[in-house]
């Protein structure tokens, strides 16, 4: 018997996966249109974002930028949606606004203007996403409860780049149904949120669930999946 070749394993990972979120969806009584799938490529080669893109993946994550410039940089001949999905430093604004579709952590007034200013001077227009602390751990990032509504404030007057969501990290857990609170918190914040005036088109999109608990996130209401492992295997 022929042993499977790592483009197969990949691609077979990622039906999987489709698998998985189809069930979920139906599960939902959602579309599968009304939510985005990012393949969470970080450590991983250029060959494998390559063998996830032929089996059908056009949108990928990464966390470091140094590290997703060099891998968006070799993969340049394939038209990839790129997403920052970890920390944004706020002397990488620059680099990530001209690297970068979307990027998911803006947690701070002072990171939106630095990557808002270098999406003006690279012509370009990302997607960006506060990213909200809700279980306060130490190790992880998000803006604190007291200044979601600032921020959302401060990005009615981007030039460039636009607010159009929430993103969350809840604490791991691997049970996932301990997440589904958290999930469902992102849900109503964003609904306060359009209560107090924040205009529906920068609350459209929820990035929650990762690879083990992305299903419990689509029941309740994500608009984009963060799956690594799923779909590549263990780092």
């Amino acid at each position: 018997m022929a042993i499977p070749s790592r483009r197969d394993e990949i691609a077979a990972s990622l039906s999987a996966v489709r698998q998985r979120l189809a069930r979920a969806l139906e599960r939902a009584g959602r579309l599968p249109s009304s939510v985005r799938r990012g393949a969470i490529s970080k450590t991983r080669p250029a060959v494998d974002v390559r063998a996830a893109f032929d089996a059908g993946q056009a949108e990928f994550g990464e966390n470091r930028v140094q590290e997703a410039v060099e891998k968006i940089a070799a993969t340049s001949d394939i038209p990839i949606t790129w997403h920052l999905v970890g920390h944004l430093q706020s002397n990488k604004a620059r680099k990530a606004a001209g690297s970068f579709a979307w990027v998911h952590s803006i947690d701070r007034i002072d990171l939106l203007t630095r990557v808002d200013a270098a999406a003006v001077e690279a012509q370009r227009r990302p997607e960006l996403l506060v990213q909200v602390d809700m279980a306060g751990e130490p190790t992880k990032h998000g803006a604190p409860a007291d200044t979601w509504l600032s921020l959302f404030e401060a990005a009615s007057g981007c030039r460039a780049a636009r607010v159009v969501g929430l993103m969350l990290l809840p604490p791991f857990t691997p049970d996932p149904e301990d997440a589904r609170p958290y999930f469902r918190r992102l849900r109503e914040l964003r609904d306060e949120l359009a209560a107090r005036g924040v205009p529906p088109a920068m609350l459209h999109e929820l990035s929650m669930g990762m690879s083990h608990d992305f299903e419990v996130a689509v029941e309740e209401g994500a608009t984009l999946v963060r799956v690594g492992t799923a779909i590549f295997g263990e780092r």
